[in-house]
Order: structure tokens, then C-alpha cells, then sequence
């Protein structure tokens, strides 16, 4: 992939033109709510929900949705994969409504100001809906797997995974719990502001530092030009 080629992370992507939130195909706290927890307007955290619904039901075959039965949606999947539909006339035509209350919000990342592309990214837990199991079937990883927490993090810490920081950071935030339980319970007492980590010269080279770390009040947003990449 051009972006994150090689790094193992969680499933999500990009907000599609189609996630625009559906009132009467909407369960659980609305777009406006979303807002207030995500801090960001509803027209975006609306976005940010369809997007992770979507993204869950493409690559995983997890589709946070109800009432009734979500499963042998196996041609509807591939046809929302394709873009020949959207998840709207997906739940639609089988009768579902997309269940934002099944989603926690986690986290909300934004690459600093001096990176070449720049990414808002919202970071959402849930738990697998009773009756639906997780696949590796999608076409945009090498390798799909369950992963614990303390597992992902040992293989990285041997070189063996490449992990972005905001996917090392939540893995270190969500393995301190003993179960997902724990995880969710924790997500709805969460207090977050967006992260925007920051950057430091280290001889020839710009390494990033996050929240919390020793040297990020003296980190800056933007490096000036030269002296390594």
C-alpha cells in the first residue's frame, strides 16, 4: 500500500463519500454526541462511525448492525467492497440499522503539521457481536489474525512487526486490562483530547515523540528544513 506498506495495524481506512449518517438507518448515540465525545463537529464524527462500521464489516465480515440476523451477508459484503453499494442500501435491504452503541471511542489521533500527508484518525473498541466471528478474508492486508495486546507488542519489540505509533500506543493502552470487558468500561470513563504527537531531531534523523514522554514539551510541531529526514 502507499501508505503503510509493510506495518501491521488495525483494521479501519479512509472516510468514503457514501459514510454520511442515515437518521432513520441509526441506533445509538447520534452524530451531534459523537461530536462532543470525539470533539469535533457531528457532520465528522458521523463520518468517523459509518466509516469504522463499514471498514469492520469489509475487511473483517463484522458487521455492527441490528436487530435481527446479520450473518450470510457474504454477497453484500463483496458488492460494498467493490463500491457497487453503499453500507447504507446494505442495511437497508436487509432490514438492519447501524448500532453506533456498540462502538466505544478510544482515541483521536492528527499527524503533526509538518508531515507530508497529513491524517485525522478516530480510534474505536467493540466488542464481537454474539453470533458473528471475525475472518481474515480481505484483500488489502497479507495476513489477517487475532492478535493479544502483550503478544503484538513483544513480536515489535523483536523487529518482527512493524507498528505505527498510535497502533504501539493503543496496544500498550489496551493490554493493561485483563479483558475486553475491562476495555470497554474503560473507553466510556475515558477522557481524551486529540493526540498530535511531535518531532525531534536525533543526529540525522526525526524521531517521533508522543504524549507523556520525557521529551515532548520540548518537541516541536515543525523542524525547520535539512540535516536528515
Amino acid at each position: 500500500m502507499a501508505f503503510a506498506g509493510g506495518m501491521t495495524v488495525f483494521p479501519g481506512g479512509g472516510v468514503d463519500a457514501s459514510d454520511r449518517p442515515d437518521p432513520g438507518a441509526w441506533s445509538g448515540p447520534d452524530p451531534a454526541q459523537w461530536g462532543e465525545r470525539l470533539g469535533c463537529g457531528a457532520t465528522l464524527a458521523g463520518a468517523f462511525v459509518q466509516a469504522a462500521v463499514r471498514e469492520t464489516f469489509e475487511e473483517c465480515g463484522v458487521l455492527l448492525a441490528g436487530p435481527g440476523d446479520t450473518a450470510g451477508l457474504h454477497h453484500e459484503r463483496a458488492e460494498l467492497v467493490a463500491r457497487r453499494r453503499t453500507l447504507r442500501q446494505v442495511l437497508a435491504d436487509a432490514g438492519l440499522v447501524l448500532r453506533s452503541d456498540l462502538l466505544h471511542a478510544w482515541a483521536r489521533w492528527i499527524t503533526p503539521p509538518a508531515s507530508p500527508k497529513r491524517y485525522d484518525t478516530a480510534f474505536f473498541v467493540a466488542m464481537l457481536p454474539a453470533g458473528q466471528e471475525a475472518d481474515a478474508h480481505t484483500t488489502e492486508a497479507v495476513e489477517a489474525a487475532w492478535w493479544h495486546p502483550s503478544a503484538a507488542l513483544e513480536h515489535w519489540q523483536r523487529g518482527e512487526l512493524q507498528l505505527m505509533a498510535p497502533t504501539f500506543r493503543t496496544l500498550q493502552e489496551i493490554g493493561a486490562f485483563a479483558d475486553s470487558a475491562g476495555v470497554l468500561v474503560a473507553a466510556g470513563a475515558r477522557v481524551f483530547e486529540p493526540v498530535m504527537p511531535r518531532l525531534k531531531r536525533d543526529g540525522d534523523s526525526i524521531v517521533v515523540v508522543l504524549p507523556g514522554d520525557p521529551d515532548f514539551d520540548t518537541a516541536a510541531d515543525h523542524l525547520p528544513p535539512g540535516g536528515g529526514s
